[in-house]
């Protein structure tokens, strides 16, 4: 071996001889001063506080500390001077492991280089009145410098700190932090400036972080791990933790946080951010009450959040929350349903007006750029915003556009069902919201719709090119530029709405709907449907109807006012020209009033109701019919259900006024014998065109008289109709065949018993008579016959002697 070598081994040995002799000398000096080293330590650390630290046992532990010297103290309790009022011990260390320097411990001082915390409890208590037991630690007074180093308190070059209980209890304040620590692990260094830094790794549970414990706690039973570094300036007192990756629970986040220790109740800023977290564990982070709100959603995918906390640690309340979402391509569930493709900017703060308080009615949620699709509907919502949400109002501004067929997956295909067409919306809306759906809202705005095919199937009415355009303001509801075509009508319509929204969601029933209606040709076989009864019924509102639902029951109880100006109206066989009318439209019926139209060269005009029953329709009507072509007129009315006297076998123009109700059925035909009321008549220039009975008399009584056109100077009477029946009130007939009275009742099935007086004389031998008393005396002069019109055998009328009549008169 070379010499070098073996004078560098001794030289090794004697140092490690000489180290080994050094560290048995010092575990033999600490084991025979225990007790003063005990003593000396339990007074370093009392030394300024404003209360006591008792120290049950200590045992050196070298070959921890080693080269330095470390000490195990055991059961080690921390109290403040006024501990006995309260009863919240600072600290409570089973194990409390320190590290001291070993040259500096020879020389009679400690240095403590390391603190080890295993198996305790740390309680930071403030009362109601805002004492706090950290008052055993004395404020420093930076005005003056330390008299010398031995003044000066314990630097920590490192602690650790073990299955550690953590406690700050605020009750003044509200406040409660409750940490289980597992493991912490920190170094320290001290700034020449003053303060210090520290790099911490923390593995712990939270068990509560209640900035306000009547709201409950953020992160609760969270396992939150991961490092921290943290900077302390002794001047201006702040705290700094610098932004890095903390877990908590299963999410990874960026926080980073500042404190300002030099105020009295520490004001405080946490600063939040996580790039990929769902949103029911984003909600689970938070306090209760905000949880409760936010779990009313749901979004699919992971979400990217900013979230900043700013208070104080006094008796503030709640911190000020301010959170920053982005949501891309997502799926967001709601109470109102599922909007896919979902992309919005959103901002909360639980401080929307600065000097009003942070509490849930200074609350305000904003979405920017809101665009998603609700049942295959495209959307968009430029800025959509909440506020207080004790009582949420929600304001934004709706827009769309989409195929029109796709409403059918929002209100379902019982009342309207869409076919071809577009729509546009633009409505800003205002609405409350309960349980986080819109309430009765009010918008402003417009919604057009083209070339839309609807049919409304509780009346089966389809209309084909529709349009429509409703303009809704802030109360009223304006529809214009309606366009319906149903087979070959072709219908025009405006209309408004007064206080429609307010009365859509608390009394539909007094919705009334003013129309201006106008056709050129209107076909009422293709508005048949409704003379029936809606199918199905509407269901009677509740709490969980929905808006197709809510819609249906306003179309059932609703009332609508109409305006009708129609050039042209088909029904059947009937034909009316220049029709006016106003017609209200009730949950119960029809209301007629004020009807005009022109009809067979001359004028109708009727006023009356439509009470729907069933599959039947009761109406009443009050007529005036005015130069009516009586042929046409019947025709039109097919013969009103009689089939002896026909439009075939009469002429003349008809004056008549009527007030007459029946039965029409959910198919547009009127019921037999459903037909009451009177009917008061004057046919002039009126003519009886080959009407078989009144031949089958004539042609044995009058061979020579012209029995096919039988004319009349002026025919007028009463008929009182009640059903099957209709009573001829007494009348005379003066006729170019001849003259008769006549009375009676003529049945449509049997039971016709009609008397006629007829006088035999040709009232052509009185047609140069003038004296109009004259002629009424000649007109029964000589032979009269007494006739009966009864039933025959055979079903038709037959026309006999009236044997019972007086044969005197």
């Amino acid at each position: 071996m070379p010499s070098w070598s073996k004078i560098t081994l001794k030289v090794l040995g004697i140092l490690i001889g000489l180290i080994l002799l050094i560290f048995s000398a010092l575990a033999l000096y600490v084991n025979s001063n225990k007790k003063s080293l005990l003593e000396t330590i339990t007074q370093k650390l009392n030394k300024n506080l404003h209360g006591t630290l008792t120290i049950a046992s200590m045992e050196p532990t070298f070959l921890r500390g080693f080269p330095g010297v470390s000490i195990k103290l055991n059961n080690v309790v921390m109290k403040d001077s006024l501990w006995k009022n309260h009863q919240h011990t600072l600290l409570d260390a089973k194990e409390l492991e320190v590290s001291v320097n070993t040259l500096a411990l020879l020389k009679g001082t400690i240095e403590i280089k390391k603190i080890g915390i295993n198996d305790a409890a740390i309680y930071l208590f403030t009362d109601s009145n805002g004492y706090s037991n950290t008052a055993i630690f004395p404020k420093k007074d930076k005005s003056k410098k330390p008299k010398d180093d031995n003044s000066s308190s314990p630097e920590l070059g490192k602690f650790t700190l073990s299955n550690v209980s953590f406690v700050v209890d605020n009750q003044k304040g509200h406040k409660l932090f409750q940490f289980d620590i597992y493991d912490l692990k920190g170094n320290m260094d001290y700034l020449l400036l003053g303060g210090w830094e520290a790099d911490i790794k923390l593995k712990a549970l939270a068990k509560s972080l209640a900035f306000n414990t009547r709201r409950g706690s953020f992160i609760k039973d969270k396992l939150l791990e991961g490092p921290f570094k943290i900077t302390y300036n002794d001047d201006s007192g702040i705290l700094l933790v610098a932004p890095n990756k903390l877990n908590i629970g299963k999410d990874p986040f960026i926080i980073g946080a500042k404190f300002d220790t030099s105020k009295e109740n520490t004001d405080f800023t946490i600063n939040i951010e996580t790039k990929n977290i769902l949103w029911r564990n984003a909600s689970a982070l938070l306090a209760p009450n905000i949880t409760a709100k936010l779990n009313m959603f749901d979004l699919k995918q992971p979400i990217h959040v900013y979230c900043t906390l700013a208070g104080n640690m006094g008796p503030g309340g709640d911190p000020a929350i301010n959170v920053k979402a982005l949501i891309k391509d997502n799926v967001l569930t709601t109470r109102g349903g599922v909007v896919e493709d979902c992309n919005f900017t959103g901002f909360f703060t639980n401080n929307y007006i600065k000097g009003k308080g942070i509490n849930d009615e200074n609350s305000a949620i904003k979405l920017f750029s809101f665009k998603g699709s609700y049942a295959q509907i495209p959307f968009s919502i430029d800025t959509a915003f909440i506020n207080n949400l004790n009582k949420p109002i929600a304001t934004g501004l709706f827009t769309s556009q989409f195929e029109i067929a796709k409403l059918n997956n929002v209100i379902g295909e019982e009342m309207l069902k869409f076919g071809n067409g577009t729509a546009n919306v633009k409505l800003a809306y205002r609405a409350d919201i309960v349980d986080f759906m819109l309430a009765k809202p009010f918008v402003k705005g417009v919604v057009d719709i083209q070339n839309a095919d609807v049919s409304y199937v509780p009346r089966k009415v389809n209309f084909k090119n529709t349009a429509i355009s409703l303009n809704f303001t802030d109360q009223d509801l304006y529809i214009k530029n309606i366009r319906l075509q149903s087979g070959k009508s072709i219908v025009s319509m405006e209309g408004s709405v007064s206080n429609f929204l307010n009365l859509y969601y608390t009394n539909p029933e007094k919705v009334l709907l003013n129309w201006k209606i106008r056709s050129p040709e209107l076909h009422l076989e293709e508005f048949i449907g409704f003379l029936g009864t809606r199918k199905p019924k509407a269901k009677k509102r509740s709490k969980k109807s929905n808006f197709s639902e809510n819609l249906n029951e306003l179309f059932e109880k609703s009332q609508v006012n109409m305006n009708v100006k129609v050039d042209k109206i088909y029904y059947n066989k009937f034909l009316a020209t220049n029709a006016n009318a106003d017609l209200l439209l009730s949950e119960n019926g029809i209301a007629i009033k004020n009807v005009n139209v022109k009809h067979a060269g001359g004028a109708l005009s009727l006023n009356g109701s439509i009470a729907q029953k069933g599959s039947t329709n009761n109406f009443k009507l009050n007529a005036t019919i005015t130069n009516v072509d009586i042929k046409n007129f019947f025709y039109s009315f097919d013969n009103f259900g009689m089939k002896t006297l026909t439009s075939k076998n009469l002429r003349g123009y008809l004056f008549s006024k009527t007030n007459i109700s029946g039965v029409i059925s959910d198919k547009g035909n009127l019921l037999p014998n459903s037909l009451y009321g009177s009917i008061a008549f004057d046919l002039k220039k009126g003519a009886l065109i080959s009407f078989d009975p009144v031949k089958n008399v004539g042609k044995f009584a009058f061979p020579l008289r012209d029995l096919d056109n039988i004319s009349f100077t002026n025919l007028n009477g009463k008929f009182d109709v009640r059903g099957q029946k209709i009573t001829i009130n007494p009348m005379q007939i003066n006729s170019s065949l001849l003259n008769m009275d006549i009375a009676g009742v003529y049945s449509m099935s049997t039971g016709t018993n009609i008397t006629l007086d007829v006088p035999l004389r040709n009232p052509k031998k009185d047609a140069e008579i003038t004296d109009k008393n004259e002629k009424r005396a000649r007109r029964m002069k000589g032979i009269v016959l007494h006739l009966l019109a009864t039933d025959g055998e055979d079903g038709k009328i037959k026309i006999k002697l009236n044997r019972n009549r007086d044969k005197t008169k």
